[in-house]
């Protein structure tokens, strides 16, 4: 997660136009259409990303965490960036962009897929979604809201300029997460689409108790089962509190989603991949397009191809620690003693009553199974790297 800071102060929105001073500070925080509804229902309120949210709520984050788990939690994540890429060369502009095979997607099927520069380095990790209203629908990070956008709009000007039928549209919605293994029972209850026929990666509009136009996408950041739903920013307060009446749902923040993430082996843009990071060194080969490896026809690709069959300088690999909790930049060491690397997330796990975390080491030290080392506060503990997700994922396929 990132590192969030006290300074919570005056909060603008681009969805509400308001303005709200909490304390004193220089950070111009915005709030999302919930940050009256977080306040009311207990949340501490920190800033993340630009944005205002909840960290967490009067539960504790590993009651929160294992709520989760075990039943279903609900998360504000309206400070996505949401957008429309609209035209009949929408396709063109967005696989201009990224490493994915966006052509080969079904209507309505979506892929988590990589914004990637001439250095082979990420930009952002995004999902793009293939819609049956003719239009690609696309979330990215919230840290990355400028640079995606430029990234986006440039590419539009460039092609529209070569006579290109291209555009892009940002999306005022307010963007939900409700996740865990309960998830789909308790939506099943306010829409009439049967959620048995919508897997993991697939995306349909439809009346969400009572709401009308939401898009709802079955994906998640938690490892469970779930969705996100695309609500309009008006609406959102009136969903939230209806998910909330069912007794399975608990309100979950920024704490639980990160340790969350980790045991499923998910990166954290900022922390665990970022512009110095490619693809391959991050294991993510699997985000890279067959069609697209073979013509080496994305942003990077004489960096990042090659990278696929050589002998890595560094990978991101999974780390199980004794000791004290590791975080974010503590060095990780051979049986030696010899630095090799940094650790870019840390957490202790919740479930596994263990810790875990993920960094980068040479890439002959990245064998699961490998003994290494750990430094936390000039301390050295014992580590052996891991295969991840630590605790398995349980998206919901059709058999």
């Amino acid at each position: 997660m990132q590192r969030v800071g006290r300074a919570v102060v005056r909060l603008g929105s681009r969805r509400t136009g308001g303005e709200r001073t909490l304390s004193s500070g220089q950070e111009l925080l915005k709030k999302t259409p919930l940050f009256d509804f977080h306040q009311s229902h207990g949340g501490k309120m920190v800033a993340f990303a630009g944005w205002c949210l909840p960290v967490q709520y009067r539960d504790s984050h590993v009651e929160s965490h294992l709520h989760t788990r075990q039943r279903c939690s609900l998360f504000d994540v309206s400070h996505m960036l949401q957008t429309k890429i609209l035209g009949r060369d929408r396709v063109k502009l967005m696989e201009s962009l990224v490493v994915g095979d966006i052509a080969e997607l079904k209507q309505n099927q979506g892929m988590l897929s990589l914004f990637t520069n001439e250095e082979g380095g990420i930009i952002d990790d995004l999902i793009v979604t293939n819609t049956s209203d003719n239009h690609l629908y696309v979330v990215s990070n919230a840290g990355c809201c400028e640079k995606d956008m430029t990234l986006m709009q440039n590419k539009v000007k460039e092609l529209k300029s070569a006579g290109c039928d291209v555009d892009l549209e940002m999306i005022e919605n307010a963007l939900v997460a409700l996740q865990g293994p309960s998830a789909a029972q308790v939506l099943q209850a306010g829409v009439s689409d049967d959620l048995r026929k919508l897997p993991f990666m697939t995306s349909a509009v439809m009346n969400v108790f009572g709401v009308p136009g939401c898009r709802v996408t079955r994906c998640g950041y938690t490892g469970e089962d779930g969705v996100e739903i695309s609500v309009p920013a008006e609406r959102a307060v009136q969903l939230a509190e209806l998910l909330l009446g069912n007794k399975e749902v608990k309100l979950a923040g920024l704490a639980a989603r990160d340790s969350l993430r980790l045991e499923a082996g998910l990166c954290l843009y900022g922390n665990d991949i970022n512009e110095s990071t490619t693809p391959v060194e991050g294991s993510l080969v699997w985000t890279l397009g067959k069609r697209r490896r073979a013509a080496m026809d994305f942003p990077g690709a004489a960096v990042i191809v090659p990278q696929i069959k050589g002998k890595l300088k560094r990978k991101r690999v999974g780390l199980m620690t004794t000791g004290a909790p590791v975080r974010q930049h503590s060095p990780i060491l051979n049986a030696e003693g010899v630095v090799i690397g940094a650790v870019t997330s840390g957490c202790p796990s919740p479930c596994l009553k263990k810790n875990v975390a993920m960094g980068y080491v040479d890439g002959d030290h990245s064998k699961p199974g490998t003994p290494l080392q750990v430094e936390v506060r000039k301390k050295k503990q014992a580590a052996i790297v891991s295969k991840m997700p630590f605790v398995p994922t349980r998206y919901y396929t059709l058999k």
